[in-house]
């Protein structure tokens, strides 16, 4: 697949990062490159089976930075977030109103493998191929051992 040349060698990026919510500009951060090979690869292997890219909707950017960060910090892995809220609650407390799907990882250390994990897994591939699904949030944070933890949330708008 074309995605994995390009993050291949992407174990330890230090590019681009997404904007945090009180960010006035955008921060450099490997975190931040992980996000956005993530968001390329995911991309790429959609137009490879004939999906239209997914554009980031800044609501679930917040959502899926939520996730990742309670995950990283609480080192509770799961869908279940802080005060036992799911993808759709924190979408909707982010202002976004479509929600669609949800996929997490951890401890992946390069997109690479976040992606082929993802695409061997029934239930995350039919989510990041589901060609009705028009936007993404995706983020990456780190544990206190800098053990990584990702969310990618989709929607229908």
């Amino acid at each position: 697949m074309v995605w994995k040349s390009l993050v291949a060698g992407l174990a330890v990026p230090a590019l681009l990062a997404l904007p945090s919510p009180a960010a006035a500009a955008p921060r450099y951060s490997p975190d931040g490159m992980l996000s956005y090979a993530l968001l390329t690869a995911t991309n790429e292997v959609r137009a490879e089976a004939g999906c239209e890219p997914l554009r980031v909707e800044t609501e679930l950017l917040h959502a899926s930075i939520e996730q990742s960060g309670y995950m990283a910090t609480t080192r509770n892995f799961g869908h279940t977030g802080p005060d036992g809220s799911n993808f759709a609650v924190r979408a909707h407390e982010a202002g976004y109103r479509q929600p669609a799907a949800e996929n997490i990882a951890y401890g992946y250390r390069s997109p690479g493998q976040v992606m082929d994990a993802w695409m061997a897994s029934p239930p995350h591939r039919q989510n990041i191929l589901n060609c009705e699904v028009r936007s993404v949030g995706i983020a990456t944070r780190r544990a206190a051992d800098g053990t990584p933890y990702y969310t990618q949330i989709f929607g229908w708008r």
